[in-house]
């Protein structure tokens, strides 16, 4: 794959937040091919690691969040799909956008899903949008790129006001959740990846 196809890549959500206010980007290689990476980081369940079970647990006692249902373990891109996100694009092994539209600032927050031509004017009152991605370039063989991107842009000034006031403490726990995830992500993948290549052998 090609420096110009990873610049691309890396400009996925350009079209739908040209100008953010909130930007991380994360990336990491994986000794894995692309699809089986992308397979990985969309089933891993987040709350399987105990540090980002406790940031979650932390974030609904500081602001008082109602109880829930029992939460079921599933992945990443199920749990965020039965939340409320959308998805804005899909590339099968390689890209996925998910994004919504809520108040983060909220205890309990909804997410509403916005349709992808609709998504960069949406200008509904005291919003934030938010996209996010799962990115996975092959760049040798077996040897992977996975990144993850999340953008950020309030839709007026009273939810920019708003978001920059929650930001400033929230900000802590998502990078945290971010960093953690992508080493979980490589260890499961090179780890599911080591038992093909052996089961191969034993042909």
């Amino acid at each position: 794959m090609g420096a110009a196809a990873l610049t691309a890549r890396g400009a996925a959500l350009d079209r739908f937040i040209p100008a953010p206010e909130v930007r991380e980007r994360f990336e990491i290689v994986i000794a894995a091919p692309a699809d089986l990476v992308m397979q990985v980081a969309a089933d891993f369940d987040l709350q399987s690691l105990p540090i980002v079970k406790a940031i979650f647990w932390l974030r609904e006692r500081l602001m008082g969040a109602a109880p829930g249902p029992p939460r079921v373990a599933q992945g990443i891109l199920a749990e965020t799909r039965s939340l409320g996100w959308g998805s804005l694009v899909e590339e099968p092994g390689r890209l996925i956008v998910c994004a919504a539209a809520c108040q983060p600032w909220r205890a309990d927050v909804k997410f509403t899903p916005i349709a992808p031509e609709q998504f960069a004017a949406y200008a509904e009152p005291d919003q934030v949008k938010i996209a996010w991605t799962m990115e996975a370039e092959p760049v040798a063989p077996a040897i992977t790129r996975f990144a993850q991107e999340t953008r950020v842009v309030a839709t007026d000034a009273q939810a920019r006001i708003k978001f920059r006031r929650y930001w400033r403490w929230a900000r802590f726990g998502i990078i945290a959740i971010r960093l953690l995830m992508l080493p979980a992500v490589r260890r499961t993948a090179q780890r599911k990846f080591a038992g093909i290549r052996d089961a191969q052998d034993l042909r």
